[in-house]
């Protein structure tokens, strides 16, 4: 009796145990995005309001991130945070909207283009509740060099702790609408898994950090 009920009293403890690692990995504790601000190292270069590019929608809850690619090889994450820029001087009756919270460069520079708290339109009919990266590449391929890869990694990481998400709620373009976005990881699947499982080690350092 006393062994089966101290095996019993095991069984509970490590149960509990998985609830609160599960509730601290995948919790949606959502904050809202006004709330969050960004790491040191993002700079902070915020388009000016227009309809095509920053149209100044709340965005009041974040479910996901979205990683695309810019499709521009060995441009450079200014260089496209300046394209998003230039939308709202469109005349005429063709017209692009696009635009994402934060572009990185070939160097792992971070530009932030839209606020947290706003939508960026990037991701189609998810454009309502993500954060979508765009990130840039050195040749045809679409593959991240080191730098790029690093910190695609570390802000998807960083915005999942922030935002009470797993390197599951990070997601492709692809994912979305079927799109070739972002090329390299669609083409390439172990790429794209390999990648989620870095994102997902960075998280689970991220929150060993929080608790030191």
């Amino acid at each position: 009796m006393i062994l089966g009920g101290l095996a019993a009293v095991v069984v509970i403890a490590v149960i509990t145990t998985a609830v609160l690692v599960t509730k601290k990995l995948t919790g949606r504790k959502q904050v809202n995005p006004a709330d969050v601000k960004v790491p040191e190292y993002v700079k902070v270069d915020l388009l000016t309001p227009n309809k095509y590019s920053r149209p100044q929608t709340p965005l009041e809850k974040v479910n996901g991130i979205v990683v695309h690619y810019v499709a521009n090889p060995c441009s450079t994450a200014l260089e496209n945070r300046n394209y998003f820029e230039g939308l709202k001087d469109q005349t005429g009756s063709k017209t692009t909207s696009a635009s994402s919270h934060f572009v990185i460069g070939l160097e792992g520079e971070v530009v932030q283009c839209i606020p947290l708290d706003e939508v960026a339109y990037a991701s189609n009919n998810r454009n309502s509740d993500t954060i979508s990266i765009e990130c840039c590449h050195p040749d045809e391929t679409g593959k991240f060099n080191e730098a790029t890869y690093d910190s695609a990694v570390k802000l998807s990481a960083w915005l999942c702790v922030r935002f009470g998400l797993t390197s599951e709620n990070v997601i492709r373009h692809y994912d979305v609408t079927g799109k070739n976005c972002p090329k390299y990881y669609v083409e390439n699947p172990d790429a794209w898994t390999q990648m989620k499982g870095d994102i997902a080690a960075q998280i689970e350092t991220d929150y060993a950090l929080q608790s030191n």
